[in-house]
């Protein structure tokens, strides 16, 4: 072993050596090596220290301009907070006066909560959660040892590393393939969580012990990713699937392609150094070197044949892969996947029939533009010389216009519902209401539409974040427990027989997007029983029969959701839902009726003067406002309206009896909703950057979001404004010049603040080209 040692730059520190999840295809603890039994559970702080030390040394010696170091386990998260502090304070301290510290974790996400998401922001670590897709496909493995689901466990913690504030941490998905799971629905499953990066993963096998072929297709696998690849490559590639990238002509290749060295090593939870853990699946043993940390440095280890081999390239392949056309696309396959007893390694990959055929896929299908950057070191963005525009590009320029596509707009509110369907798995763990969830989950499957309309419904979101977190909106408290109204509301909506028990609030119980039922005498819960087109409720003493007939008069008590109807649908007036107080003004107590009515006529006519003035603008409001909530009237401020960040797809106004006026107001608050949405996806501003933006329309500086809000939402007005100058002449001209140097000045200050991301400056810009494109004269 006197060979040339080698560069490693890669390192995986098993930092705890069991998993609180029993996946049945664990290379760890289900395959052919088990020395995880003779293991410490974790990995002790003179371990963490010793590991440290080995890193910076060759960091050091051999100049590395970064070292990248992968928490893995196991699962790292069961060490909590207290101990992930203190081992990445260790790595920092160590490693970050030689090189580059780029901090990596692989999670079941099971035990992610905001105090971890908190501390990996703070110390900078890239956060990869293993998803294996929807319900079906991730429950078909990734079980608790008794069975039980951690899907709902996964999608929460997916949902906290998208929060803004924690999605710096977001390195993407890991998604192990089964054969067996619809392709189609897995990717959807993938997509919904806006991941940064998803990895798909062929599952562990060697030729003794050969992966599932279900079925009498040869190549399986290829047929099944050749499916998701055409979807990945059709929908403009939305996300990085480095498989994808990796197995394309110059792709850069991976651990399991190409024939780059394979420069990582493996660091046990006693200090062991091992090859690559992967190799676990061959034979009991097969990953083992014979060092450690205290003993050997990581020079020492790069001589091990099993390491060494590994860095040779087409050398160190089989005579078989050597022959092969394709051999510098797939480099062998992964390593483990070449096992043969008899013949060790010196095999193609037992998948070799697949990737050949996946390969010729991928050159089949290629993408119809210019590829999506390469990932770079730290995710940083892409550089302001970079012309190629990503799918992210196209998102925001199309809302820089200042309206955004139909498309654009579905897209935004189908990341709603998943950020809104992420939040009720969550609030799951929270809820004693079992039954009500079963009905959810059975109406999810049986009547999808009609849990995706309460879902949907721009309150649920704010009852969920209400429910996990009390500090989040303001007014009066409301009901605890949102998923059996969430269930009654879905079962009334299709039409079925159920029952739920409800909790009751102040005499009154509310049916999200139906209505509410105020009756003296409900108290505590109440016991609901559905059928098509009614329900009965029973609390003590009282009961009564509901009829849900929008053409016959109102049952005793109930107070249905009324609504307008208006080209992109029908706008609900929201008087009722208790969940609207989420705007940091008061709310207007439901209407009687003649004041609904009165609403509802000025919002009609005000959707039409959208259409007529700036129709592009009303296409957006078509396509995503769903309701409008009446605040309170204020004879200090007898106009004011609003948008609150979790409840998408609604405005709050003043009723205002001027339709003019009153679009206006929709144009203008519709642009934050808008926004706010882009926020949830994608950063615009630089995190963390505490300036302060002096800007006409305020007498105070505002943080950079704020202004990059106003920008928005006057670039609208404007658009308005000048649009009814062309026609009407007069005072609108004023106006439109007064909007259009408000948002001119706010663009150009958050230009010159250096507050914004890459894709925050691209967006900013291109909303200034717009402002250009727009003409201000004397008509």
């Amino acid at each position: 072993m006197g060979g040339p040692c080698r560069r490693i730059s890669q390192f995986v520190l098993k930092v705890h050596s069991r998993c609180d999840l029993s996946c049945d295809h664990c290379y760890v603890y289900q395959h052919a090596d088990q020395t995880w039994r003779g293991r410490p559970v974790r990995m002790p702080l003179a371990t963490v220290r010793a590991v440290a030390r080995r890193i910076a040394e060759h960091a050091r010696e051999h100049a590395l301009p970064v070292a990248h170091v992968v928490l893995h386990g196991g699962e790292p998260l069961l060490l909590g907070a207290a101990g992930l502090r203190e081992v990445l304070a260790e790595l920092r301290a160590a490693i970050t006066p030689w090189t580059r510290l780029d901090l990596r974790m692989q999670t079941n996400g099971v035990l992610l909560d905001e105090e971890l998401c908190r501390l990996f922001v703070e110390y900078e670590v890239r956060v990869g959660v293993s998803l294996d897709g929807d319900r079906a496909a991730n429950d078909r493995h990734r079980v608790f040892a008794h069975g039980g689901s951690s899907h709902e466990q996964v999608r929460r913690a997916l949902a906290l590393l998208r929060r803004p504030e924690h999605r710096a941490s977001y390195a993407g998905i890991l998604c192990t393939i089964d054969v067996r799971n619809d392709p189609d629905r897995v990717y959807e499953a993938l997509l919904a969580e806006s991941p940064p990066r998803v990895d798909l993963l062929l599952p562990h096998a060697t030729w003794d012990h050969p992966p599932q072929r279900p079925g009498p297709e040869p190549t399986p696998y290829a047929d099944w990713l050749g499916r998701i690849h055409r979807r990945w490559v059709d929908d403009g590639r939305p996300m990085s699937i480095r498989m994808f990238e990796a197995l394309r002509p110059g792709g850069g290749g991976t651990e399991a392609f190409g024939l780059a060295p394979a420069d990582v090593l493996v660091v046990e939870a006693d200090g062991t150094w091992e090859q690559v853990d992967s190799l676990k699946t061959a034979y009991h043993g097969a990953a083992g070197t014979g060092f450690d940390v205290f003993d050997h440095s990581v020079d020492e280890v790069t001589r091990h044949p099993g390491v060494a081999v590994r860095q040779d390239g087409v050398a160190g392949l089989c005579a078989t892969c050597r022959a092969c056309p394709v051999v510098d696309r797939c480099g062998g396959g992964l390593y483990a996947h070449r096992w043969r007893t008899g013949s060790g390694f010196d095999n193609p990959s037992v998948y070799c029939a697949d990737l050949l055929r996946l390969i010729h896929t991928v050159d089949a299908h290629p993408p119809p533009t210019a590829p999506v950057p390469q990932q770079r070191q730290a995710d940083s963005p892409p550089s302001r010389a970079e012309s190629t525009t990503s799918p992210v590009d196209g998102v925001l320029d199309d809302l820089a216009s200042g309206y955004g596509s139909a498309e654009t707009l579905g897209l935004l509110a189908a990341t709603q519902l998943s950020l809104t369907r992420a939040l009720l798995a969550a609030c799951r763990g929270r809820s004693g209401a079992i039954a009500a969830w079963e009905l959810l989950v059975h109406l999810d499957q049986a009547a999808p539409e009609a849990v995706r309309a309460v879902l949907a419904h721009p309150f649920a979101r704010p009852a969920l974040v209400h429910r996990l977190d009390t500090s989040a909106l303001t007014g009066p408290s409301a009901p605890s427990d949102p998923l059996p109204a969430f269930a009654l509301a879905a079962a009334l909506r299709a039409g079925v027989a159920a029952a739920v028990r409800v909790p009751v609030w102040g005499d009154t119980v509310t049916v999200p997007t139906l209505g509410s039922l105020v009756l003296p005498g409900l108290s505590g819960s109440a016991e609901v029983t559905t059928r098509p087109g009614e329900f009965r409720i029973r609390s003590g003493s009282v009961e009564q029969m509901v009829l849900l007939d929008p053409t016959a008069p109102p049952s005793p008590g109930w107070q249905p959701t009324r609504g307008v109807s208006v080209p992109g649908g029908r706008l609900l007036i929201e008087d009722g839902d208790p969940y609207r107080d989420c705007y940091g003004q008061p709310v207007q107590s439901r209407l009687d009726a003649p004041a609904a009515r009165a609403l509802g006529r000025t919002l009609a006519q005000a959707w039409r003067v959208v259409h007529r003035d700036v129709p592009a603008h009303a296409a957006a409001l078509d396509g995503g406002l769903r309701a409008v909530v009446p605040l309170a009237p204020d004879p200090a401020r007898p106009l004011r309206s609003a948008t609150a960040r979790h409840a998408f797809g609604a405005v709050a106004v003043t009723p205002h009896p001027d339709p003019e006026t009153m679009a206006v107001l929709l144009v203008h608050e519709w642009q934050h909703a808008k926004l706010g949405a882009v926020l949830d996806l994608y950063d615009l501003v630089e995190p963390g950057r505490d300036a302060r933006i002096r800007v006409p329309w305020r007498p105070d500086p505002r943080p950079p979001e704020g202004v990059l809000q106003g920008v928005y939402a006057h670039l609208a007005v404007t658009q308005v404004w000048q649009s009814r100058a062309v026609t009407d002449g007069g005072d609108a001209w004023a106006h439109a010049a007064h909007f259009l140097a408000w948002t001119r000045d706010g663009a150009d200050a958050l230009l010159a603040s250096r507050s914004l991301t890459a894709a925050g400056e691209r967006f900013v810009g291109r909303l200034r080209h717009a402002l250009e494109e727009t003409r201000v004269g004397a008509g």
